[in-house]
C-alpha cells in the first residue's frame, strides 16, 4: 500500500513556509527562476494549498488568486479565479500530488463563487493541464524567460470533500 498524503489549505506560517520552500527548490533551484520574482505582493493575499506527506514533507504546492489579485491574469473577470505556481517536489512527481493540488485549488475557487480558473502553463505541461480539463488560447509567450500558454477550465457546480487525501 502507497504511503497517504494529503492536500490542505496552509493556514499557518509553517505550511506558508513549507509552500515557500517547495517554489524555491522547484523554480529557482531547478528551473533557474530568479528568486526575485519568484515570489511577489500576491503571496499575501492568496490562498495556498499544500500537498503533505503522512509525516509531514511537504511534496508540493500552488496558490489561487481571485478578486482584484486575479484581474490581470483572467481578463478582468471577477468571476474566474488564476491558479499559479503550481510546485510538485521532483520524488513526489508521477504520484498523483499534481492533479490533487489542481483540484483543490480548483475547490477553493468554487468556495469563493468562482465559475472558472485561470491558468499560464509551462509549455511542457499542457498535456498534464489538458488531462485535467484545461484548454488553452492565446499565443505562446515568455514569463520567467521559460514559455508558457494561457489555459481555462470552467468549474462545476459540485465541490469536492474538503481536505482530500491521495
Amino acid at each position: 500500500m502507497s504511503p497517504r498524503r494529503t492536500v490542505r489549505v496552509a493556514e499557518d506560517p509553517a505550511d506558508r513556509e513549507a509552500c515557500f520552500a517547495v517554489r524555491k527548490e522547484v523554480f529557482v533551484v531547478e528551473q533557474g527562476v530568479a528568486e526575485d520574482i519568484e515570489y511577489d505582493a500576491y503571496d499575501a493575499v492568496a490562498v495556498h494549498v499544500l500537498a503533505v506527506h503522512e509525516d509531514g514533507r511537504p511534496l508540493g504546492t500552488g496558490r489561487l488568486l481571485y478578486g482584484e489579485a486575479a484581474a490581470d491574469r483572467t481578463g478582468g473577470d471577477a468571476t474566474v479565479g488564476a491558479l499559479g505556481r503550481l510546485a510538485v517536489l521532483r520524488a513526489a512527481r508521477g504520484l498523483g500530488v499534481g492533479a490533487a493540488l489542481v483540484r483543490a485549488i480548483e475547490e477553493a475557487a468554487r468556495a469563493r463563487g468562482l465559475t472558472a480558473v485561470d491558468l499560464h502553463a509551462q509549455t511542457q505541461a499542457l498535456g498534464f493541464y489538458e488531462r485535467l480539463g484545461y484548454t488553452a488560447y492565446g499565443p505562446e509567450f515568455q514569463d520567467a524567460g521559460i514559455p508558457h500558454r494561457a489555459m481555462r477550465r470552467t468549474l462545476e457546480n459540485t465541490a469536492a470533500p474538503t481536505g482530500s487525501t491521495l
